[in-house]
């Protein structure tokens, strides 16, 4: 299993911690089951650390028409808003909420040129919340894409995630299922598609990053 190169300073961390904590106990002649019992804590944080900076290799077959899914996770939006940030046109809005269970890595959810890449403190309510597209801290990715106009995607933080890592860079080409970036410990990725594109997922529908088809573009 392949790890993400944004886990590799906390499992560092994680690993020189438990460590010496372990240590301590052995030097100081803890009992054997109290040295059991910590060492079964340490081992089962590090495997979650471990799992939740996996790295899975995912390939797809694509086209200048698709959107696919840029995260891990559950549709739990989408809706029509007025996006007047910076489109400034109604668009629809598909959200994905990732729990701490889901791959974290994003996702490229189009062919395009990146147009702009900006970044927004703000608070850390649970990500799942309509208002958080808003108020969270998150980082907001405007995409020109070949043949239906501009889109964007938002990685917003959550209650838990307040680490979000964008590789998204004005001027640069994007392909669908490139990395777009990464986001800590739970989160919600927005992606705003024009009006007129073909909604190929439901409410409720658990999506794959970089695999699910979320939607055909429209020409414009």
């Amino acid at each position: 299993m392949r790890i993400h190169k944004a886990g590799f300073s906390v499992i560092t961390v994680a690993l020189l911690i438990s460590g010496t904590l372990m240590t301590v106990l052995v030097l100081t002649k803890m009992p054997t089951w109290v040295l059991g019992g910590f060492g079964l804590i340490f081992f089962l944080l590090l495997a979650f650390i471990f799992r939740f900076f996996r790295f899975p290799n995912r390939k797809i077959e694509f086209d200048e028409t698709m959107v696919v899914s840029p995260a891990d996770g559950t549709i739990v939006a989408i809706e029509e808003v007025e996006e007047n940030e910076f489109i400034k046109e109604k668009r629809i809005q598909i959200s994905i909420f990732m729990s701490v269970w889901n791959v974290h890595i994003n996702w490229y959810p189009v062919v395009g040129k990146i147009l702009q890449s900006i970044h927004f403190d703000g608070k850390y309510m649970a990500a799942w919340l309509p208002k958080s597209s808003h108020e969270n801290e998150r980082s907001v990715v405007v995409i020109d894409t070949p043949k239906a106009g501009k889109i964007l995607v938002k990685q917003i933080a959550g209650a838990v995630a307040r680490r979000i890592i964008t590789y998204a860079k004005p001027e640069l080409e994007c392909h669908a299922g490139d990395q777009l970036g990464f986001i800590r410990f739970g989160s919600r990725v927005d992606v705003l598609i024009p009006i007129g594109s073909e909604i190929k997922v439901q409410l409720n529908q658990k999506v794959t990053g970089g695999l699910t088809l979320l939607a055909k573009l429209p020409h414009s």
